[in-house]
């Protein structure tokens, strides 16, 4: 893929990528308003964690990791790689098939073992019964994330990348039609789940049959090819997985807490915008990229492409960190507060969101760094950095939950994103300088470091200032726009006088896109 393709496919999967957490955090937005921090909101958001997390584990995790490298290689060699998907295809179905079927049978206990603090109040026996519901997810989940793994491998982005929307479509839908309609709206909010993996399944399959690939439902066969792929996977899956299992994890601590699992979750949802935006995009983009240059033995390109995700990262990644830390109370407060979630909510909640935000530039940085390891169908190395950033991650949720209560995991969140990009950073330097960032990342780095630091100063004073405004019906959405509007053209101007970024690169790299 030349840069240009590159930098195009990072605007397609980004576009679709923020249409998705737009539309997520109306979907927060309303759950926010219609059910609210507290029983009924702990009850979904610890239910639909579950099939979320096993989707990472099966899918997003091992199957992104694994299966892209090894297609994309059929693909372009011409090794039938109708053949290789349909087995990966076949046997991805019978594993999470009997997945699921355990899943429904044990699911009292996967909510004791994820949200134990729930055990002996209403919000225990709430959670069986919508994870029982929503579980099923997971299925068409994990088959769609073959296809669209299928899709970028063959340069074809945007059906992929646009799948996740209608999630948040048939939620957001369900939950107005259930609140005009006077019903309880988190009936309709989880029974819809399903229903919405179903529509992102059949989305990425028909693009998959349209591009060339066309699957069908068959036995599974354990062949050579697959043994490897297997290989692979399993270590992928626990290194792609570990956000999620550090959520679980802190999950875990908060519910002992009424309305701690609700508030984690809808900080998290804020912090995810720009995760999604730039970190999945880069990742999605890169992998299949490297996974070409480094098999025809472009070391030069493979670093350059890898230079570039990283500064495109960064560059996006830390003025939203900046953001998140300087200004929380805004954003949460013109976001959440209104219907169920009060004033108290919304102070918990921005807490949680200024921690996270000093997390954020390490889980971009995680989406770079993974690829480097996964291009050579490497997945032992960041399975034990993993390991390694969990066992960080639940001693301080645990440790610190004496001293910050249900903050603990917040802060651990973070601290293991840190030390697992440590980790990778150190592990892919002997690698040579195809996996080494260049003389013009280095130089660029810290002047978008400072041109963020700046910008974050001008939020606070920008601010206090609107601090009025911000409070006031109506008006408060003008005031977090002029928020936002103040901000961006104080980092873009002072990234570009200290030589942070070049505008002209971005006019020149959209040109481009569109040629």
């Amino acid at each position: 893929m030349k840069p240009i393709r590159l930098m195009s496919g990072f605007l397609t999967v980004g576009f679709w990528t923020l249409a998705s957490r737009v539309l997520g955090f109306l979907r927060e937005i309303l759950i926010a308003a219609y059910i609210g921090p507290g029983l009924l909101g702990d009850a979904f958001y610890a239910a639909f964690r579950l099939p979320n997390l096993f989707r990472r584990f099966f899918a997003e995790g091992a199957f992104n990791a694994a299966f892209v490298p090894m297609f994309a290689k059929r693909w372009e060699a011409g090794e039938n790689p109708q053949r290789f998907a349909q087995d990966a295809f076949n046997l991805l179905a019978a594993a999470v098939l009997g997945l699921t079927a355990l899943g429904m049978v044990f699911m009292p206990f996967l909510v004791w073992l994820t949200a134990g603090g729930f055990e002996g109040d209403a919000r225990f026996d709430l959670t069986v019964g919508y994870g029982r519901i929503v579980f099923p997810y997971i299925l068409c989940m994990s088959l769609a994330a073959l296809f669209s793994g299928v899709l970028n491998a063959t340069g074809r982005f945007a059906a992929a990348a646009a799948a996740p929307v209608l999630l948040n479509i048939f939620a957001c839908a369900a939950m107005i039609a259930g609140a005009l309609r006077g019903q309880a709206v988190i009936d309709w909010l989880v029974w819809v789940i399903p229903l919405a993996g179903i529509a992102q399944l059949a989305l990425v399959w028909i693009a998959a049959a349209r591009a060339g690939v066309s699957l069908r439902p068959g036995l599974p066969r354990l062949t050579p090819e697959m043994r490897q792929l297997l290989r692979v996977a399993l270590p992928a899956a626990l290194a792609m997985g570990v956000t999620q299992v550090n959520l679980v994890v802190g999950q875990a601590v908060a519910s002992a807490y009424q309305g701690a699992v609700s508030w984690l979750s809808l900080a998290d949802r804020l912090y995810q915008l720009p995760l999604g935006v730039v970190g999945i995009a880069v990742g999605i983009v890169l992998l299949p990229d490297l996974s070409r240059r480094l098999r025809a033995g472009d070391d030069e390109g493979a670093r350059d492409a890898f230079s570039r995700a990283g500064e495109f990262s960064l560059l996006l990644t830390i003025p939203a960190a900046a953001a998140l830390i300087a200004i929380p109370v805004p954003l949460v407060s013109v976001l959440y507060e209104r219907g169920a979630t009060g004033a108290e909510d919304v102070a918990a909640i921005a807490m949680a969101v200024a921690i996270y935000g000093a997390g954020l530039p390490a889980f971009v940085l995680q989406k770079v760094l993974q690829p480097l390891f996964f291009a050579r169908e490497d997945t032992r190395s960041p399975f034990h950095y993993a390991l390694v950033a969990m066992v960080v991650n639940a001693v301080l949720a645990v440790g610190l939950q004496p001293l910050v209560g249900w903050l603990a995991p917040a802060i651990a969140a973070p601290a293991a994103g840190w030390v697992m990009v440590l980790q990778l950073w150190l592990g892919s330097r002997r690698m040579g300088e195809a996996a080494q960032f260049d003389a013009r990342f280095q130089r660029r780095c810290l002047r978008i470091v400072l041109a963020s630091v700046a910008m974050g100063v001008v939020l606070l004073g920008a601010a206090t200032i609107l601090s009025d405004v911000l409070s006031l019906a109506y008006w408060r959405y003008l005031a977090l726009l002029a928020l936002i509007v103040v901000g961006a053209v104080a980092y873009f101007t002072i990234g570009q006088i200290i030589g942070a970024f070049r505008l002209s690169e971005f006019r020149s790299a959209l040109r481009r896109g569109k040629a």
